[in-house]
């Protein structure tokens, strides 16, 4: 798994914490052993469903640095809800993780 996810409830709040484990290369940086142009590999989209409802969309780019921490909060979260976070990058790779709230 590239994404942990850390999450707190205060009575119906639930406050998200994730990291998620990525190079976020923007395609402009040159590799020091061969002289060549890294390519472009970067997070394009993150969502949070909470009980499949979204909950949080975050569009990325190519200004995020790697390994991203991303942070929100939510209202009507409760005990049990299964909460899942998915990114898809720009190569079509992605990666999904669920956790129960508690």
């Amino acid at each position: 798994m590239t994404i942990k996810i850390s999450v707190k409830l205060d009575g119906n709040t639930a406050d998200v914490k994730s990291l998620m484990l990525h190079p976020m290369d923007t395609g402009s940086r040159i590799d020091p052993d061969t002289g060549e142009t890294i390519p472009a590999h970067h997070i394009t989209q993150l969502v949070f469903t909470n009980n499949d409802k979204v909950v949080m969309v975050a569009n990325f780019s190519t200004a995020v640095s790697k390994d991203p921490f991303f942070g929100f909060s939510f209202e009507g979260a409760r005990t049990g809800d299964v909460l899942k976070a998915r990114w898809v990058d720009n190569l079509g790779e992605s990666d999904e993780i669920e956790t129960r709230l508690a």
